[in-house]
């Protein structure tokens, strides 16, 4: 019975986002034809984002070890072990700001119309693709536009979840460009809502998240890019321990 209520809360979060993005359609279009309107994109994707989780019962509560500068650009690395993670995240991220995210989102109808345009699709199993989204987020952060990248790369299939591995392309961005990278551990999401929510369903809840304080690269070199990597890695794993 509980697991009943809890996918029939999850259907109903999928409604909700899928009103909710019908509404806003025509705005994102809108906003989607030039690039000096993606800005716009990020606003409704904003609004969309906090109306649906409002409306289903997802409560964001940051936590941040240091107030973060948010006129300068980042690289915001979250892990990832639900689809409210990349809400939380767009929430979090003030100013304009893209996401890269895995190549098969251009297949659906709901992150098409992003990922045609302010985000960056990338198929890690491609050198090509690979290089082209890396060349076009190097683009966005000389326009002082901030990345969002999960470094996991996947909702792995564990669960409860663990941390997995990170790619080094975030971190190499971060410092080839000398841009600070924020680490963002996810706390309880998963617990809200694993992945999709399709499999073990989702309730409401308040889903926490702790923003670690910006680490600076402009001091280092791409050979520290294993050592930033394995450096947000251990930080990112130890406050997630403490859930």
């Amino acid at each position: 019975m509980k697991l009943i209520l809890k996918k029939a809360h999850t259907w109903f979060y999928i409604f909700i986002v899928s009103v909710i993005f019908f509404l806003i359609w025509p705005f994102l279009y809108f906003c989607s034809r030039k690039p000096s309107r993606y800005q716009g994109m990020n606003f409704f994707r904003k609004i969309w984002g906090f109306s649906t989780s409002l409306l289903s019962g997802f409560i964001y509560r940051f936590q941040y070890e240091k107030p973060i500068d948010w006129s300068k650009t980042y690289i915001v690395c979250p892990n990832h072990t639900s689809n409210l993670d990349i809400t939380s995240a767009s929430l979090l991220t003030k100013g304009n700001y893209c996401f890269m995210g895995k190549e098969e989102l251009l297949d659906s109808f709901v992150t098409n119309l992003f990922f045609k345009t302010i985000d960056i699709p990338v198929n890690r199993e491609s050198k090509m693709s690979s290089f082209r989204a890396f060349k076009k987020a190097s683009e966005r952060l000389k326009e002082g536009m901030s990345l969002i990248i999960f470094p996991e790369g996947k909702i792995a299939d564990d669960y409860p979840p663990v941390l997995h591995e990170f790619k080094n392309g975030p971190f190499r961005l971060a410092i080839e460009f000398k841009i600070p990278i924020i680490p963002v551990t996810s706390l309880n999401t998963w617990q809200m809502l694993w992945d999709t929510g399709l499999q073990h369903g989702s309730k409401p809840g308040i889903c926490n998240i702790f923003v670690h304080k910006p680490i600076e690269t402009a001091h280092l070199t791409l050979d520290d890019a294993d050592s930033l990597r394995d450096e947000v890695y251990s930080l990112m794993q130890q406050k997630f321990e403490q859930q």
